[in-house]
């Protein structure tokens, strides 16, 4: 399942967008819990979302933990694989608004066009496309991450990653564990500038 050619367009960010993310990732999470909780979203449609998110950036340890998650929750290989490799021709009618948002997401690195989010809006509804884009921004902070200690790794294995370098790699993982503390508090202070959640 773990084609080389699927992650031919490993992207890597910047510091300052991975703050970016990070804050993100926390500012929506509750909404993404309480989609899963009330049954507005389940474990299926949250990895299909997230493994669409994925093949855009191209993080492979992300796509082994969710490729689990996504097998956990019924679907089948050929579905992952076809996920994987950018092909959402099969998707699920109901879901497809939310898929494409998604990847869209992740391909304006986070700066969706507001039109598109209507569109999840007027798609889902307000509390369940909050909960979409919990899924999305919670992947973006994953991949984001999952990319660089992923490439870590490699080099440690004396496989270094190509457009990587061992700075960028140490300054992302370092940054984890400065930024998650930082960007709960500034998610929790900035809720009214972020004009997703303002549509609620």
């Amino acid at each position: 399942m773990n084609n080389p050619k699927e992650y031919s367009n490993k992207k890597f960010y910047s510091v300052k967008e991975f703050y970016k993310y990070t804050k993100d990732a926390f500012q929506s999470l509750k909404y993404m819990k309480q989609a899963l909780k009330t049954g507005l979203i389940d474990k299926g449609f949250q990895s299909r979302i997230m493994l669409a998110v994925t093949e855009v950036n191209g993080c492979e340890m992300c796509n082994i933990f969710h490729t689990g998650e996504a097998l956990k929750s019924g679907m089948s290989n050929e579905e992952i694989k076809l996920f994987l490799s950018g092909d959402l021709a099969h998707a699920n009618v109901d879901e497809g608004v939310a898929i494409f948002f998604a990847q869209h997401y992740a391909k304006t690195k986070g700066n969706p066009d507001i039109e598109a989010w209507n569109r999840v809006v007027n798609e889902y509804g307000t509390k369940k496309s909050l909960g979409i884009l919990g899924a999305v921004r919670a992947i973006m902070f994953g991949n984001t991450s999952g990319i660089a200690v992923g490439a870590l790794v490699s080099r440690l294995k004396f496989k270094p990653v190509k457009n990587s370098s061992f700075i960028y790699e140490l300054k992302i993982l370092l940054s984890t564990f400065i930024f998650v503390p930082i960007a709960i508090i500034h998610s929790n202070l900035s809720k009214n500038d972020d004009l997703f959640l303002d549509a609620k």
